[in-house]
């Protein structure tokens, strides 16, 4: 008997193991990563004690997104979720557009957390230990321990999602623990309440400075994990109920988190550390040092052991979730179909992982520091996320018909306001990392035109038509970041202040446009003929079930 090849069948191979306890868990692990160990000095090397601020800022803006992502995943409960909605709505190319984006800002991160836990590393007081990192980037053994580390999340999901399962939910709790642990030891052994007047002033690098550290200091980077629940839609138990639960939850208790460790690390430099001020801060491995400095060696010792839990943590979760990303990719038909293949015994697309472990060492080999992987990181995240408040209201118009575990009646609100703030964000991220990352997301094309080129042209007409919008939107956001105001590394011809306006307006005008050009396209009508089916073929498989019993 042959082994069926299509992708309703593929995707029926993934076990329905994950309830809320563990999605949440598992966006939790996601969003408390590298980040925590490496945001709040990078934070307030921008913006001072206003990096508080900015914590709160990003979590705004992550859940106001995730609030659009949160009602198309209860919609489409399948495996890779978040490179799905855009082609459900809007056909081929912006589908792909928002897929590839999506893609690179989570298998980027993979060899990030690979990174971090080597950086931490380095500050060890060994001879071996601090050559494995320069100061910038890792050195040559650096870069083959952090491979060793990729490797190590690889085959810890190349087995069952249950044991992922499993051990993602004991790590969490472990993740969880340490910050909070930290941020209590920090605020009791030294806080000088004077740091957040002296040294500049509350904000001492302006207002400006507070919202680029949202963009580029790995908040957004540390938010980005709320999607890993909806990556994960295809193997829950319950989406229209535990999905939501988990993206909010996930987001909300880590803010808590965050905004605990800003506030402990801001108390606690030594003076000496801001002779320079804030901007002058260079610290290796921050909070470890920020124990030693204060005799706290059993917390400094406990971070180096987190350094590769948190951190390990965080990168199996992605490993998982960008295979399933990877299999969402093939599905739309942007992939040779090896790429959609699901172990039917372990549930574990084992195909997709390998050709995201080769994209990871690559990624590692270019890209050999935590900033310059968070900056990527950051912006591309931004860049996948605009398809979603647009996707959401489409779908609403297209699809009405179609069910909503989860319906927020204030939806045509929110929608609007999250494209705003992802466009201020890209626009936050300073010229020219805006124009560099836009760049990588045009890289992509050429694997687009392979598959789709091909086809006549009055079938790709209205793919193209459709996609127009975000095409548009990428090259306009380009321009208005080269032509924006000094204080977002642009070229002074926009007005400070009036420069957030026209970029809201930009955002709001695209918004629009998108929403008005999604079309019923053949893949919203695929996945409409799967949602009717799978309900009789769940039924069916169930009773084949309880016969056997």
């Amino acid at each position: 008997m042959s082994e069926p090849d299509s992708s309703t069948a593929s995707h029926q191979n993934y076990r329905r193991s994950l309830g809320t306890i563990s999605l949440t868990a598992v966006g939790l692990g996601s969003i408390i990563g590298s980040g925590w160990l490496f945001g709040a000095e990078r934070a307030a090397k921008l913006a001072g004690p206003a990096s508080i601020l900015a914590w709160v800022i990003g979590a705004a803006v992550a859940l106001t997104i995730a609030l659009t992502y949160s009602e198309l995943g209860s919609m489409f409960p399948k495996a890779g979720g978040m490179v799905r909605y855009g082609q459900y709505s809007h056909g081929s190319l912006a589908g792909y557009l928002a897929a590839w984006a999506n893609w690179i800002a989570i298998v980027s991160v993979i060899p990030g957390e690979a990174t971090a836990s080597v950086q931490y590393m380095s500050s060890w007081h060994y001879g071996w230990a601090k050559a494995l990192y320069d100061g910038k980037e890792l050195s040559t053994s650096g870069v083959a321990l952090a491979s060793v580390l990729l490797l190590v999340y690889f085959a810890l999901n190349w087995f069952a999602i249950t044991l992922f399962a499993k051990t993602n939910t004991a790590i969490t709790v472990f993740k969880v623990v340490v910050p909070t642990l930290t941020a209590g030891a920090l605020l009791f052994a030294h806080f000088d309440t004077s740091h957040f007047t002296d040294h500049g002033g509350f904000a001492p690098n302006g207002w400006s400075a507070v919202f680029t550290a949202v963009a580029t200091s790995g908040i957004v980077w540390a938010f980005n994990g709320f999607q890993s629940p909806l990556n994960l839609a295809g193997e829950a138990r319950n989406p229209g109920k535990s999905l939501p639960k988990a993206v909010i939850s996930s987001i909300l208790i880590a803010l808590v988190i965050y905004i605990a460790l800003q506030v402990a690390f801001l108390g606690a430099v030594p003076d000496e550390g801001l002779a320079n001020g804030w901007s002058g801060l260079g610290y290796t491995s921050p909070l470890a040092d920020l124990a030693m400095a204060w005799g706290l060696n059993w917390l400094a010792m406990l971070l180096y052991a987190d350094a590769f839990v948190s951190p390990s943590g965080t990168g199996m979760i992605y490993a998982a979730t960008t295979s399933r990303m990877i299999h969402g990719v093939q599905e739309n038909g942007h992939l040779p179909k090896v790429f959609g293949k699901v172990d039917a015994k372990t549930g574990i697309p084992r195909p997709a992982l390998v050709l995201n472990l080769v994209v990871a060492f690559l990624f590692l080999a270019v890209f050999r520091g935590w900033g310059s992987l968070a900056e990527i990181v950051s912006v591309a995240t931004v860049i996948s996320y605009i398809t979603g408040p647009v996707a959401v209201m489409a779908l609403r118009r297209l699809a009405p018909d179609l069910p909503r575990p989860v319906k927020l009646k204030a939806m045509p609100v929110i929608a609007p306001i999250a494209m705003v703030f992802g466009s201020l964000v890209l626009y936050w991220a300073k010229w020219p990392l805006t124009g560099k990352v836009i760049l990588l997301m045009a890289a992509g094309l050429p694997i687009w035109a392979w598959y789709e080129l091909r086809k006549p042209f009055p079938e790709l007409k209205p793919h193209l038509k459709a996609g127009a919008w975000m095409v548009a939107y990428l090259f306009v956001m380009a321009g208005i970041s080269w032509a924006g105001s000094s204080d977002f590394g642009g070229h002074g011809y926009l007005p400070e202040g009036w420069d957030l306006l026209i970029v809201a307006a930009i955002g709001l005008a695209f918004y629009y446009w998108g929403v008005a050009s999604a079309w019923a396209n053949p893949s919203l009508a695929e996945v409409r003929r799967e949602l009717e089916t799978e309900p009789a073929a769940e039924a069916a498989s169930g009773a084949a079930e309880a016969s056997r019993v």
